[in-house]
């Protein structure tokens, strides 16, 4: 059972108390759902787990209106969101000066609870050139444990034509003090929108 449906679906049952494990044995690695989640949230990003497309509808229309973004003009160069979500009053275009970002994303990293976008999202764009502001569409599918595994994924499904400018978004809040880990890269206010379809 994957860690959304626990977080959802409580059983009533008490769990049985668990076994004395000694310090010096290596530690149960989590499921790669649980440790995504674990990772995805102490960076500071925002997720929504939906179950179907109503609830992914939903959380959709809260995220607009938690930041006024109704009648707001979108970046979003992925033609199947533009019609997935033409019914919201958005303007989708390609100005870097939008209200928000709106993509799918190539993976989701478990280890370092990261997202994974390539040219085929943000095309040549460097991240600090596009809008604060991030809304990724994903699938439970794209969960994966490493960033080199998400490479492979891309390896294998762009045979042909391998997309450049690879990347990951791993700073979801700007951090007060100077962190050297996170210097240089550009901090993204991001919201995952996450459709269970496994």
């Amino acid at each position: 059972m994957s860690l959304f449906k626990k977080l959802f679906n409580k059983s009533k049952d008490k769990e049985s108390p668990k076994e004395e494990r000694s310090k010096y044995l290596p530690e149960v690695p989590l499921p790669t759902d649980e440790k995504f989640t674990y990772n995805f949230r102490k960076n500071g990003g925002k997720f929504l787990y939906c179950e179907n497309y109503d609830e992914l509808d939903e959380a959709f229309d809260n995220i607009l209106l938690e930041n006024d973004w109704y009648e707001k003009e979108v970046f979003c160069t992925n033609e199947n969101l533009k019609s997935k979500f033409n019914t919201y009053n958005l303007e989708f275009g390609n100005n870097v000066q939008a209200a928000f970002f709106f993509s799918q994303c190539e993976s989701l990293v478990a280890d370092v609870g990261a997202i994974l976008i390539s040219s085929n999202q943000i095309k040549e764009k460097k991240l600090k050139e596009l809008p604060d502001n991030f809304v990724i569409f994903a699938t439970t599918s794209q969960l994966v444990d490493t960033i080199g595994e998400g490479l492979r994924k891309i390896k294998n499904t762009n045979r042909n034509n391998i997309p450049s400018n690879i990347t990951t978004i791993k700073n979801f809040e700007s951090k007060k003090e100077n962190d050297f880990m996170t210097y240089g890269s550009s901090s993204k206010n991001l919201y995952l929108l996450l459709l269970e379809d496994l």
